[in-house]
């Protein structure tokens, strides 16, 4: 069995490894260990990518729909 990484598919945004939407928790996971030392710089790197999907989803999910789900499990808590 070939691990995949969890990475977008293109262009419905589902995870090519595990098949659900896009960041998925291990992506989550590993986006965070790597952007560590930089939160501003993962929430630029995902609002990219959250603008991205807006384009290539637009007759799907509404765009509201997909800030949570692109940068808003990243942003600082508390």
């Amino acid at each position: 069995m070939r691990c995949r990484e969890h990475v977008p598919g293109r262009p419905a945004w589902r995870c090519r490894a595990c098949g659900i939407a896009w960041p998925c928790s291990p992506a989550k996971l590993r986006l965070l260990g790597e952007y560590r030392e930089d939160r501003a710089g993962l929430l630029s790197h995902l609002a990219t990518l959250q603008t991205e999907a807006a384009r290539e989803l637009a007759e799907v999910v509404p765009p509201g729909r997909l800030a949570e789900r692109f940068t808003g499990w990243a942003r600082a808590r508390g």
